[in-house]
């Protein structure tokens, strides 16, 4: 009869267990970059979203639910990003500074090895990628309780830029401060958004604290690592990042509450398969013009996935209106689709075809 092996004897194989995956990691990553090196001999585009999505398949079909499949995506994920980010370093603009929700999303994106960039607003984002300083942008563009993020939406018409991606968080807000005493805490600062979506559980429990509301949750957790007197609503990553302490966890108003970020840059990526196309359209102005576009839509059997209006700044009653269609520019229905609005909407801008994300993928929220 076999015996038993003892703890020193299952460490000893856990530990060349791990030299071999750490061998086959360098092997792989050297696999990356000689596909890179390949790539620019034929000029052909670094990120390939449906080879991604068909890695990720596999591995689920392989792995026949043995190991946790979340943890498995979370693994492959961060070296799929290393890998392809050999291949060349991508740089990442977001609303800073650091270790704010919106840094989150990047990270979860792109992971840890791309260089990221923390500017002062939206706006600094956009003009970043427009001007071809960074590769990319991470931008927030709607929360599910509190709707849409304006200030990227109005973006989108002041810069020409393209979506390339997208990804849903999960929300949970917290309240920080250095002491980690709600009795210390004289006023609580956040972006606008948090501050809303923890609007009556201050109101209950923080009745006679004043609110302050500053550009970005990471400058709010800033403000309350310098003074013992600022509490902070934030994510969990600044809590680490300024050596803050958790008053309590989870004090959003409701939830399942989610917001969805989208990668901006100068090219939208190849099909993937599933994927989201985005359009601006402006109508023009006669009765049932949204209708006839509604119409269109419904006769190519497109699945309509957003619909959002903004006012046509200095024109006044003037909208436009931001789509969100399930599929590819290069599938025929929205190909067709889009060549029939080009031609009867007073203003019509392609704003790209991307990956979708059809799964809350992580813990976060809103800038």
């Amino acid at each position: 009869m076999d015996e038993k092996p003892d703890i020193p004897q299952v460490r000893k194989r856990i530990d060349e267990i791990d030299d071999t995956i750490l061998e086959l990691l360098k092997e792989r990553l050297e696999c990356a970059k000689t596909i890179g090196l390949l790539k620019n001999e034929t000029n052909r585009a670094k990120w390939d979203p449906q080879r991604e999505l068909e890695i990720y398949e596999r591995l689920r079909k392989n792995n026949n639910e043995v190991f946790p499949y979340k943890a498995l995506h979370s693994i492959f994920h961060e070296i799929i990003t290393t890998c392809r980010l050999s291949q060349r370093k991508a740089t990442v603009a977001y609303l800073g500074p650091e270790a704010t929700f919106t840094h989150l999303a990047g990270v979860k994106y792109f992971g840890q090895t791309a260089e990221y960039r923390p500017l002062e607003s939206i706006a600094e984002v956009f003009e970043e990628v427009e001007k071809e300083r960074v590769e990319y942008g991470i931008i927030p563009v709607e929360n599910s309780i509190e709707g849409a993020v304006t200030y990227s939406l109005d973006a989108f018409l002041r810069y020409k830029v393209q979506i390339c991606g997208e990804i849903q968080l999960a929300i949970t807000h917290n309240l920080v401060c250095r002491s980690g005493n709600i009795e210390d805490i004289q006023t609580v600062a956040s972006h606008s958004q948090p501050l809303a979506q923890c609007r009556y559980w201050l109101r209950k429990n923080m009745p006679n604290i004043p609110t302050l509301e500053v550009f970005s949750t990471g400058a709010a957790a800033q403000m309350a690592a310098n003074n013992p007197n600022i509490g902070a609503i934030t994510s969990s990553l600044a809590i680490s990042t300024y050596n803050l302490q958790v008053v309590v966890r989870g004090i959003e108003d409701y939830q399942g509450n989610s917001t969805r970020f989208l990668v901006i840059g100068l090219k939208s990526p190849k099909k993937s398969g599933r994927d989201k196309t985005s359009i601006l359209i402006g109508l023009i102005n006669r009765p049932g013009a949204l209708n006839e576009i509604l119409t269109i839509l419904s006769a190519k059997n497109i699945d309509l996935a957003k619909i959002e209006s903004r006012p046509t700044k200095g024109k006044q009653w003037k909208y436009l209106f931001f789509l969100d269609m399930i599929g590819h520019i290069e599938d025929p229905a929205i190909h067709e689709a889009c060549h029939i609005l080009k031609q009867i909407c007073a203003y019509y801008e392609l704003l790209g075809s991307y990956p979708r994300a059809d799964d809350i993928e992580l813990n976060g929220s809103t800038p």
